[in-house]
């Protein structure tokens, strides 16, 4: 099982493949991914990684708190802003203080990215459904947008559950599967992604190796 790392989405860009095509890419920042804690069957219950990544200042240090400070401190790590966790099969191979870099994902390889997608606010159906809408003439008044007639009669006299309903859109958690790695800069510690990342530019991302691979 694939590693999940910590990325941060850059924007995106043009860029020239192999082939001389004219590309968008989505432009991903990895820095240098540590291991900071292994957590075993035997004290956890599971198996999994601990992966953390960008340092934190000295003066931005006391942001994370007391009890966050001690785990990196017991592990003889510098406190990093971000960590989260992978589950894994087994523990081979893996040791306190790793680190992973960019050149754990290769060209032409496909990856999964996950992120928080970008909140559009209170919307109406058409937007967040993408419904048709009313009749926008011939006396049909100010409803071209609106979803219509949502009631029953009296049996069962009520709106039924799942119907197309104006309400929240956006801010969720949103995996994209399969997407191409074009260009991997090891110096820069930057991904090109072929195709759109969710979130906005600066965003925090979760990468890891597709699991759905071409048969």
């Amino acid at each position: 099982m694939s590693l999940q790392m910590i990325a941060k989405k850059a924007g995106m860009m043009s860029f020239f493949n192999k082939k001389g095509e004219l590309i968008s890419v989505t432009v991903l920042e990895m820095a240098p991914n540590v291991i900071s804690q292994i957590k075993t069957l035997e004290k956890d219950s599971y198996k999994a990684i601990q992966l953390s990544s960008v340092s934190v200042s000295s003066s931005k240090k006391r942001r994370l708190g007391k009890p966050l400070i001690g785990h990196y401190e017991t592990k003889n790590i510098a406190p990093k802003k971000f960590a989260q966790e992978s589950r894994v099969e087994s523990l081979d191979g893996f040791e306190l203080g790793q680190e992973f870099t960019v050149e754990y994902f290769k060209e032409d390889g496909l990856i999964d990215v996950t992120g928080i997608s970008k909140g559009k606010g209170y919307q109406g159906v058409m937007k967040r459904y993408n419904d048709r809408g009313g009749r926008g003439s011939h006396g049909a008044g100010p409803t071209a947008r609106h979803p219509g007639s949502t009631g029953n009669r009296t049996s069962p006299g009520r709106c039924l559950p799942g119907r197309h309903q104006a309400g929240h859109m956006g801010d969720e958690q949103v995996t994209v599967e399969r997407l191409k790695v074009v260009h991997v800069d090891p110096a820069k510690n930057v991904l090109l992604v072929e195709g759109s990342v969710p979130g906005p530019v600066g965003a925090r991302v979760s990468i890891r190796q597709a699991r759905k691979m071409k048969k």
